[in-house]
Formats: structure tokens, C-alpha cells, sequence
């Protein structure tokens, strides 16, 4: 998303939980002066990442043990 730095300054507030989800590029005449992010932006991808991959009645060590037998 693009925004100008008066909008973000009218709606900081706005932009701030916007930013959890997406980056934020802020402009000024037209070029681009800033970026808004979520710096743990890469750990919420992978943990999303791995919702699904066990079933739901796994145990800890059955996944354990899947894990290693696989190395």
C-alpha cells in the first residue's frame, strides 16, 4: 500500500494496524521517502506456515519422533 506522509500523519493511528498485516510505502511529491513494516513480519509467515501440518490428535512425541526419523 501507498500512502503520502499527510495522510499517514492525519491517520497514524490507522496505518499502525494496517502495517501488522502489510507494508506501508510512504511518498512525498510523488517518489517514495519511507517504508512502515511489521519487523516480525517473518516470523508470523513461518508460523502460519505450519498450522496444518500435524494432525489435530498428534502427540509432542509423535511429532518428535517423525521429525527425527526423517533426518
Amino acid at each position: 500500500m501507498s500512502i503520502t506522509a499527510t495522510e499517514l500523519k492525519e491517520n497514524l493511528s490507522k496505518y499502525l494496524l494496517l502495517s501488522i498485516t502489510e507494508d506501508i510505502y510512504i511518498t512525498r511529491n510523488g517518489k517514495v521517502i519511507s517504508k512502515l513494516t511489521n519487523p516480525f513480519q517473518k516470523r508470523v509467515d513461518v508460523a502460519k506456515s505450519l498450522f496444518g501440518i500435524l494432525p489435530e490428535n498428534a502427540s509432542i512425541e509423535e511429532a518428535k519422533a517423525a521429525r527425527l526419523n526423517k533426518i
